[in-house]
């Protein structure tokens, strides 16, 4: 059973004796607690309208579907978008220039993905090779050729080997079209960028792409004049129009295409020197000068290759055998589609890498900060103190920063590190100033508090509006992972409640009386709820089942209701029950809408359950045992844990202080717990949910501790103001 914690007022003592007396809560109970189980109520049913939220900008990137048939496929690995130009790979920009343009990622079940498993991927629609991968990785062994479902003949054409020649690959080509049969070119591939073989490996591919369009009808020369539709648009250019060409994919199916004496080395340790890694080239010629997307990225621009056999199949009204990931790729507006592809991948390619700078610099300035304000000597310094507080209150900012750096091209300034500190500096130092700078910073809570309501708000808020911004943004869904590319990722989601919880923490030392602490609260809660499970927003299955249950919580507990077992139980039942029923409203979509909540419907459905829920704890766990830096991460969190739980018995006078002068803040730290190990327990990975939470409270907590200087013992008094019961 959780402590019943008071929350009325504190009022101290005097200050020779150091003792602090509680004033009792009054009469007031019966009332005010049909008030919160009413309130919990409603927040328990919140979630349940975020259907009827019209779908945000989201629902603009999901394109319109093709209806003709695809005919032709012309596969290859190691191409990016940097590679095709006019001037070195005239026949690749002739398709570009008639096709919609996509970044596509090609992630496996290895760190590099190679040809052999794209080119399985393309026939399967899973990633990966069927018979090497691990079985929590969801693919269906021995794995299944969804292209025996089409009612047509497919016949494959292998230009990469045996000395096909271009002329021999035309024929062929001419012959299958002719024929009625759908085509799968395999047309070469192009070795790392370090490779000094390069440069003619891509004249070598151009040439058979060539040779192909020309076969298939397409009518190419030099353009002077600008064109539009299916005509190129720079003047001196290889000009293409469509002619009689069938709907063609190309796909760069693989990041690279190993020699086969390196090729279990690649696929089985994931070997990533030297190796290119980075978003390929897909193109569709059903969508000429649009950007491709699809329902499973909802991004333009971004695609995914488990969406190519969607496309094949949906394109013939074939459906597949079982349930695959993909969905049909799609076209969306773009003034100029390719250079969006060119972003998406040079953006992609480089965040990683200068994220640590952009991100670190910032943060760990506010870091020491917070050391130094837990060392007594320098925590009694006043100027040390007060700039070390500063720096510690706003330290989380850059990580809600940095989701819309992606405003900033970035990526096309040199060095890329460096343009993204510069950018994620400019935004934390203008937040910094609201949160230094406000009528808040006359209180020790303030500016902390401040900036947790901006870290939780900014995330939320880019979410709402459709997660334009977080592809090439620190922090934000990176298309390289092939993760999830929208709505609320599990390190979002603890940026948020981790936030908002401290937020909170800061609002009730100056929000005192019980209902409006239960107002927050389920107000904040409700926020958090709806961006979080709308499938238009957050699209998060996870989310929901950790946010009822801790707003709810912390909604009985600063209310002064004595929380039972089976206030727990239901608040659980009723998160499951709010994102299942949004989940099934989300399902009942056309299936390109729906997000991962409808499909999760689908796994259901298709008996599927037990293997995704084994297969996301598999996750969680091997996240931690695979990485070291994440494992140290868990134990401290673990140790942390127990230490802001107990610290009348752990002797940290200054936290029990804070407990004795703000009491409410001992139930938000309940909550803290309870929602960072429920939300690790609840999603596949938990782990960098845990982490961001700590992000956030140990920057900011010790900047709001009382200082050392003051009484550091809670005494309790006699008669009817006696001392809180433990832990309170």
């Amino acid at each position: 059973m959780l402590p019943h914690c008071p929350t009325a007022p504190v009022a101290p003592s005097s200050p020779t004796t150091g003792v602090l007396t509680i004033t009792p809560r009054g009469a007031a109970g019966p009332v005010l607690r049909r008030l919160a189980l009413s309130l919990v109520a409603a927040l328990l049913m919140v979630p349940g309208l975020t259907v009827l939220i019209p779908p945000s900008a989201q629902a603009d990137d999901t394109g319109a579907p093709a209806e003709d048939p695809v005919r032709l496929v012309i596969a290859t690995a190691g191409l990016t978008w940097e590679d095709i130009s006019s001037a070195d790979t005239p026949s690749l920009q002739c398709l570009a220039d008639v096709s919609g343009a996509g970044a596509m990622n090609t992630t496996s079940t290895t760190v590099v993905s190679t040809k052999r498993q794209g080119m399985e991927t393309l026939r399967t629609g899973y990633r990966g090779l069927a018979e090497e991968a691990p079985r929590t990785a969801g693919i269906p062994s021995p794995p299944m050729d969804q292209w025996q479902q089409l009612d047509v003949p497919v016949v494959e054409i292998d230009a990469a080997g045996g000395g096909e020649t271009p002329a021999h690959v035309a024929l062929q080509v001419s012959s299958g079209l002719d024929d009625g049969a759908i085509l799968l070119v395999d047309a070469g591939s192009v070795p790392d960028h370090d490779d000094p073989g390069r440069p003619e490996a891509l004249a070598a591919l151009d040439s058979q792409v060539g040779a192909v369009l020309d076969a298939a009808g397409v009518e190419r020369g030099l353009s002077d004049a600008k064109g539009d539709g299916g005509v190129s648009t720079r003047p001196g250019d290889a000009a293409c129009t469509e002619g009689a060409l069938p709907r063609t994919l190309l796909l760069s199916v693989a990041a690279t295409d190993p020699p086969v004496s390196e090729l279990d080395e690649v696929e089985r340790a994931g070997a990533v020197a030297s190796r290119t890694v980075g978003l390929q080239v897909a193109m569709d010629s059903a969508f000429p000068g649009q950007a491709l997307t699809s329902g499973a990225t909802k991004q333009r621009g971004v695609v995914v290759l488990t969406d190519a056999l969607a496309t094949v199949l949906t394109s013939h009204d074939t459906s597949p055998d079982g349930l695959i990931p993909g969905q049909p790729f799609r076209g969306v507006g773009h003034p100029d589609p390719q250079r969006l592809a060119v972003d998406r991948s040079m953006a992609a390619a480089a965040v990683d890498a200068a994220s640590v700078p952009a991100l670190g610099s910032w943060f760990g300035i506010g870091l020491v900060g917070a050391v130094l304000l837990l060392i007594p000597a320098t925590a009694r310094r006043p100027r040390v103190a007060a700039v070390a507080r500063a720096a510690a209150s706003v330290a989380p900012l850059p990580l809600a920063v940095g989701l819309f750096a992606s405003i900033v091209p970035w990526w096309r300034a040199e060095p890329q590190a460096l343009a993204l500190t510069g950018v994620v500096w400019a935004g934390s130092a203008l937040l910094a100033a609201v949160c230094l700078a406000g009528p808040w910073r006359r209180h020790r809570f303030g500016p902390a508090g401040v900036a947790a309501a901006l870290v939780a708000g900014l995330v939320l808020l880019e979410s709402a509006t459709g997660s334009r911004f977080q592809l090439g943004s620190p922090l934000g869904a990176q298309p390289i992972s092939g993760g999830r590319f929208y709505g609320l990722s599990n390190h979002l989601f603890g940026l948020v409640l981790g936030a908002s919880l401290m937020a909170l923490l800061c609002l009730f030392t100056v929000v005192r009386t019980a209902r409006a602490r239960v107002l927050w609260t389920l107000t904040a809660g409700a926020v958090v709820a709806i961006v979080c499970v709308a499938p238009s927003m957050g699209a998060d299955f996870g989310s929901m089942l950790a946010t009822v249950p801790v707003f709810g919580l912390l909604a009985l507990l600063v209310s002064g209701i004595r929380v039972r077992i089976w206030h727990l139980a239901l608040l659980a039942i009723a998160g499951a029950a709010a994102v299942l029923g949004v989940s099934f409203l989300d399902w009942l979509r056309p299936p390109e809408e729906r997000t991962h909540l409808g499909r999760f419907i689908d796994e259901l459905l298709s008996g599927e359950l037990v293997a995704v829920v084994v297969r996301k704890l598999a996750q969680n766990v091997a996240m931690v045992t695979g990485y070291w830096g994440l494992g140290i991460l868990m134990l401290l969190a673990i140790a942390l844990s127990v230490v802001i739980l107990m610290p009348g018995r752990l002797g940290l006078p200054r936290l029990a202080r804070m407990d004795a002068e703000h009491p409410a803040s001992y139930p938000v730290r309940v909550a803290l717990v309870v929602g960072a190990w429920l939300g690790y327990a609840v999603n596949d990975t938990g782990p960098v949910l845990v982490a961001a939470m700590l992000a956030v409270w140990i920057t900011q907590l010790p900047a709001v501790l009382p200082d050392p200087s003051g009484p550091e013992v809670y005494k309790p008094a006699a008669g009817p103001h006696a001392e809180p019961p433990a832990g309170c």
